[in-house]
């Protein structure tokens, strides 16, 4: 039934100012509150997020898997739209291969390649560049439409329009990387490959993509806990949030092995040719050199850096269990440090058995893996908003 204008509740919200009630046959503001941000609309955007991050770890796996596949060069130029449709006929293919012949790659390393051999790699950059154009599409159109229905606050349109931009940052890094590759360098005696600083750009920047969408749509799909803030609890979450840049950083130092094909210098474990130190870990000068340019050092940080993630995750287990917990914290912390002790068995096996294509890629995967699981458990031990 609607109410009138004597009702004494309409009279005390009048007399507070409230005069935006509605008065028209019983309707409320349901109808303006559906336009605003709200439980429902967070769910959405939280799911559409990590649908986009679960987007961002097929990309970073198949630039893995072109990368293993030495397959990232066989496209020498770039375009938006017209790269979008492979070579079609026998003619179209003989002029792409003939472009590809004109480079360092197919000169010194390639030059007794076939057609149907250039068409393996072609197609595996190519899909790797339509992946990225999805990838693309899944963050910039969702951001449209839901920016026309009004599902973001003002904060969440910053963050979706900086997602947005990083997507393209990507993009144009992609091919900034691949251009170091396809320079002649005559001064250099190394076979063709693209710069390691470019390649781990481009990873760290997916990566960072991946944690910042991976990070707001767990934040807005997970309640806070309420968990009183004890000493312990802070100490924990300060513990999780050093131990999650451990996890990041040893990730970010396996674009270096992939870019200096480091995990091919020395396949023995733990020891690196029955020497602890091997003799050539300081062997470029500047010493400086040596940590972004030496295969046996690139190796050996990325050795140390993963086994002090390991040591820092059971850490992080294993005061996590003399505390009392939510359940949802307490599988995240113990998911975490089952991954990690895989993720170190996949990185051996890996290694022992010179790096094969499947093997290197599975460890790949597992680094994202184990990155998820550490942002799912800063997640789960954040702050109750104010």
């Amino acid at each position: 039934m609607g109410w009138t204008c004597r009702s004494p509740l309409r009279k005390w919200l009048l007399k507070r100012g409230h005069s935006t009630v509605t008065v028209e046959g019983g309707t409320s503001t349901s109808a303006a509150a559906a336009s605003v941000p709200n439980a429902a609309s967070n769910r959405i955007v939280g799911r559409w997020l990590l649908g986009c991050s679960g987007l961002v770890v097929g990309a970073i796996v198949l630039g893995g898997v072109t990368r293993l596949t030495e397959s990232g060069l066989s496209m020498v130029d770039w375009h938006l739209v017209r790269e979008m449709k492979p070579p079609q006929s026998e003619g179209e293919w003989e002029a792409e291969f003939s472009k590809y012949q004109q480079f360092p790659e197919f000169k010194i390393l390639n030059h007794n390649m076939t057609l149907p051999e250039f068409k393996f790699i072609f197609y595996m950059e190519w899909g790797h560049r339509m992946w990225g154009r999805l990838v693309g599409l899944a963050y910039i159109l969702p951001t449209i439409y839901f920016w026309k229905k009004g599902y973001f606050t003002r904060s969440m349109k910053g963050k979706v329009l900086g997602l947005c931009g990083f997507v393209f940052f990507q993009g144009l890094l992609g091919w900034y990387m691949v251009k170091s590759g396809l320079e002649e360098k005559p001064e250099s005696h190394d076979i063709p490959r693209v710069s390691q600083y470019r390649l781990s750009a481009h990873l760290g920047s997916a990566l960072l993509l991946y944690c910042a969408s991976m990070w707001t749509g767990l934040t807005l799909l997970l309640p806070a806990h309420r968990i009183a803030e004890t000493k312990k609890l802070m100490q924990l979450r300060r513990f999780a949030k050093g131990t999650g840049g451990l996890v990041f950083l040893t990730a970010l130092s396996g674009a270096f092995v992939a870019g200096l094909d480091a995990g091919l210098v020395y396949n023995s474990f733990p020891k690196m040719a029955d020497r602890w130190i091997p003799d050539d870990l300081l062997a470029f000068s500047p010493t400086l050199k040596n940590f972004f340019e030496n295969p046996t050092t690139v190796q050996f940080d990325h050795r140390i850096l993963g086994i002090t993630s390991l040591t820092a995750i059971t850490g992080l287990y294993l005061f996590s269990r003399r505390m009392m917990l939510p359940k949802r914290a307490k599988i995240a912390i113990s998911l975490l440090a089952a991954m990690a002790y895989t993720q170190v068995a996949l990185g051996i096996a890996t290694l022992l058995l010179y790096v094969p294509t499947p093997l290197a890629a599975t460890h790949q995967s597992g680094s994202v893996a184990l990155l998820s699981l550490a942002i799912w458990v800063l997640a789960e031990l954040r702050r109750m908003p104010k």
